[in-house]
């Protein structure tokens, strides 16, 4: 099977072949393929993981072995409009779960909740049913915060696809759950995407920015603000290096 991400529009951003797509689009081309995907992963793309994949060929080949990788990050799909591709659109992930979610009111399409943690997925399921009529959580897990063994990885698969979901939306950080996603690349049986924060936002334990300050890609700032003590030295560092390279191509 050939990668949509190879045979759709792609700009190279550091390395990483990042979708040229929009909302609409990357929802239309989900469903159309939704069949063929079966077992593949989707990667939502942002400076902070664009900048790691530069810097690290082994997660470089696991975002650019996703059938698509998405520009979540403002700069990403601003850059690949400044070399030409005017379609380019920011595609965030919790905005592409919002719409799935939406999707399946018609689709009834089955959804599948790996990670965050308990109390939170007991939030979202709340969250999810009242909110998304006609969407089916076919199940939701939160694994433990340290690696699983090979028997506790065997018994996460089976109980995913015994659940028999669509798309399984894993919730753990990047990058973790690329790496998580491309480990499991044909032994789950549904199409897996990594929306990072997703989970909380839905749930509500994370204000998203204004909508002003989402349009002026200073998303980062309205989270740096939250969460300064963590997201400090991850948003200096990358987003000074990104601005480097950027500057220089």
């Amino acid at each position: 099977m050939q990668k949509p991400n190879q045979a759709m529009p792609v700009c190279e951003i550091m390395g990483v072949r990042i979708a040229v797509t929009d909302m609409e689009t990357t929802v239309r081309r989900i469903e159309e393929h939704l069949d063929d995907w079966r077992g593949e992963y989707i990667c939502v793309a942002n400076v902070h993981t664009t900048v790691t994949a530069h810097d690290d060929p082994s997660y470089r080949a696991v975002q650019n072995g996703a059938v698509m990788a998405l520009p979540d990050g403002g700069p990403l799909s601003q850059y690949s409009r400044r070399k030409g591709f005017a379609q380019a659109a920011r595609v965030t992930g919790p905005d592409l779960m919002k719409e799935m979610l939406r999707e399946s009111a018609q689709k009834h399409y089955r959804h599948y909740f790996y990670g965050s943690t308990q109390e939170t997925l007991d939030i979202l399921r709340e969250k999810i049913t009242r909110n998304y009529p006609g969407a089916v959580i076919a199940g939701m897990a939160s694994p433990p915060f340290r690696p699983l063994t090979e028997e506790e990885d065997a018994a996460a698969v089976a109980a995913i696809n015994e659940a028999r979901p669509d798309f399984v939306w894993v919730g753990l950080g990047a990058p973790k759950q690329e790496r998580w996603m491309a480990a499991h690349q044909g032994r789950v049986h549904a199409l897996m995407l990594g929306v990072g924060a997703a989970f909380d936002y839905e749930a509500g334990n994370i204000r998203r920015a204004p909508r002003w300050m989402q349009r002026c890609n200073l998303e980062w700032l309205y989270r740096l603000l939250q969460d300064p003590k963590r997201l400090f030295k991850r948003y200096f560092v990358t987003n000074t290096k990104f601005l480097w390279w950027t500057w220089r191509h």
